[in-house]
């Protein structure tokens, strides 16, 4: 009987381990995230800044028109697509498409949202040294 509760319980946490691998989150985006420098900058000055953050993580950061970048972040079998757009004062990263992310009614696979924080933290790091 012990063999069965032993067996009954690892199978019980493998399937809960499993689910929250799966699970979604709400889809994070930055909206209207204010430039914090000591001076003024130039809107070219936050691009560069945009490019160099997303560069240093891996992300694939190129110009979709004037005042918006977009960035792609290709992980194991998944991609993440954001539009950047941004200013002399602010910047935000907007979700656009996705591959293998499982997003569906505002929800996406949880890694999303880590990613998009380390990007923002990032370009917040490199607006700083301006």
């Amino acid at each position: 009987m012990s063999v069965i509760k032993s067996a009954i319980i690892v199978l019980g946490i493998s399937c809960a381990v499993a689910l929250g691998a799966c699970t979604s989150k709400p889809i994070m985006n930055v909206k209207d995230a204010p430039i914090a420098t000591t001076r003024p900058v130039q809107a070219a000055q936050v691009r560069q800044a945009i490019i160099a953050a997303g560069v240093s993580l891996g992300w694939q950061i190129v110009d979709a028109r004037p005042g918006t970048l977009e960035g792609t972040l290709n992980l194991r079998d998944h991609t993440a697509v954001v539009e950047i757009p941004y200013t002399a004062t602010s910047y935000s990263i907007v979700f656009k498409r996705g591959a293998n992310l499982g997003e569906k009614d505002g929800q996406i696979h949880k890694n999303y949202n880590g990613w998009v924080q380390n990007l923002d933290n990032r370009i917040k790091a490199e607006l700083s040294r301006l």
